[in-house]
């Protein structure tokens, strides 16, 4: 089982199980990959429109591509071992994003399943989730302050360190991508456009907090 908190898990079969706490809420990565899916599909538009301003402006567009290409094949993914589920998810991705963030999603993904067991603690998880943001890091040759995803997956990563809940790790999220406004971008497309890129949210950061908080929610909390 996957735990995204000290109460909260979620496993790739379906249907709900109870820890040996009796609290764990178990979800099936079917229904995960259908409320990304959904999440990234109800906000394509702003996504599009944040990327229209500093970047290529079709970010919302791919992206909604590649998680309904994921969509596609959940029950696929879902027979699987949790870290080769992850895999394959990111395969997925990176052949059907397209752009900059096929890859850098992808990565993370693939990275995530390389990294992760086949029932994790939040310890594995934390440690799982560190090295895939590394690897991103290290695909995009990139490092957190530059304007892109990292800015929102490692302040998340430090919430998982924390042990914060899930509600405190996508709140976390919402605010690292809100705080990629003021920063002037070091990378990718909207780099070329120097002091004019201040004052636009990163459109990758935006879409991997959507991501961070559908998890959050989708599993949800018991206390």
């Amino acid at each position: 089982m996957l735990q995204l908190s000290n109460d909260l898990s979620f496993d790739t079969a379906d249907g709900v199980e109870t820890g040996n706490s009796g609290d764990m809420a178990a979800l099936n990565l079917s229904r995960l990959i259908a409320a990304a899916a959904d999440a990234i599909a109800d906000h394509a538009e702003a996504l599009t429109a944040l990327d229209q301003a500093i970047g290529d402006g079709d970010h919302g567009l791919n992206m909604k591509r590649g998680f309904e290409a994921v969509r596609g094949e959940a029950e696929a993914f879902s027979a699987k071992p949790l870290p080769e589920a992850l895999k394959a998810i990111g395969t997925k991705l990176v052949m059907t994003v397209g752009g900059a963030s096929g890859p850098l999603f992808g990565t993370f993904f693939m990275a995530l399943g390389k990294e992760i067991s086949a029932e994790p603690d939040r310890v594995n998880l934390t440690t799982a989730f560190g090295k895939a943001i590394d690897a991103v890091a290290a695909r995009g040759k990139s490092q957190p302050g530059q304007k892109t995803m990292l800015d929102v997956l490692y302040p998340v990563h430090q919430a998982l360190t924390q042990g914060k809940i899930a509600s405190e790790i996508a709140d976390v999220a919402d605010n690292a991508a809100e705080a990629t406004i003021p920063m002037r971008a070091l990378r990718g497309r909207a780099s070329f456009l120097g002091d004019r890129s201040i004052g636009h949210m990163d459109a990758g950061a935006r879409s991997t907090a959507l991501l961070v908080r559908t998890v959050a929610e989708t599993i949800g909390e018991r206390t």
